[in-house]
């Protein structure tokens, strides 16, 4: 009969420490994972967010400033005549779209293939 002392209980082929090796297998797996994959969907999705707050918040400021300097030309321009504040800001902003629309890069034409 076999005595407990001759009988290993910890003794594996894989060796003493393999529940060492085996959670360090795992944390290399999740981590890979985690930086090839989550790292940049996660950098995306704030570029969205951050991309979409800022535009929310300059379309704002646009429609301020353009109230304001409406209101300034209202009172003290053209005191009474809201069509001549209408007038000159319409002109500046046809002005400003004209100079945009110049400096903009028409698309190269690609030649005809034989």
């Amino acid at each position: 009969m076999a005595r407990d002392d001759d009988l290993d209980a910890t003794a594996s082929p894989f060796g003493e420490d393999w529940p060492e090796k085996a959670v360090d297998l795992v944390d290399l797996v999740v981590d890979t994972i985690r930086d090839r994959i989550v790292r940049p969907i996660i950098l995306v999705g704030r570029t969205i967010v951050y991309g979409l707050l800022i535009s929310a918040m300059v379309v704002v400021f646009a429609v301020v400033v353009a109230v304001a300097v409406l209101r300034l030309f209202d009172v003290y321009l053209f005191a009474g005549h809201v069509w001549a504040s209408y007038t000159v800001l319409g002109i500046m902003f046809s002005a400003g779209g004209l100079y945009g629309w110049s400096k903009r890069n028409p698309p190269t034409a690609t030649p005809p293939k034989p």
